[in-house]
């Protein structure tokens, strides 16, 4: 892990055993607009924030696919707790929101990447 970068090894672990390589693509992706665009920090609120997201995209694909009953419920309801932990870590990267980009952002993409 890089120095001045506080993050825990586990999150890296989850990044490449929970992600696609196309949803890592679309992680990434999001964390350097969060970073540059929103000025949000390079942190544990960050890496989350991105998950999230990348979560609720993948479950914008299985819906877009269709599915009946069972699949239609899942979809609709993981969406629903994807949505509001997306709200919950953007709220924290907000207060903790800054004037200028991170200058360890670079090294959050490098960590994932």
């Amino acid at each position: 892990m890089p120095e001045n970068l506080p993050l825990r090894k586990e999150l890296k672990e989850k990044f490449i055993r929970d992600l696609n390589p196309s949803e890592k693509l679309f992680f990434l992706k999001k964390a350097r607009e969060a970073i540059t665009l929103k000025g949000y920090p390079a942190c544990e609120d960050l890496f989350n924030y991105c998950y999230f997201l990348t979560l609720k995209e993948r479950f914008r694909s299985i819906s877009t696919q269709g599915g009946e009953g069972y699949l239609r419920f899942l979809v609709v309801e993981g969406t629903k707790d994807v949505e509001v932990a997306i709200k919950l870590y953007e709220e924290r990267l907000e207060k903790k929101k800054l004037l200028k980009p991170d200058t360890k952002g670079y090294k959050f993409i490098e960590y994932f990447s």
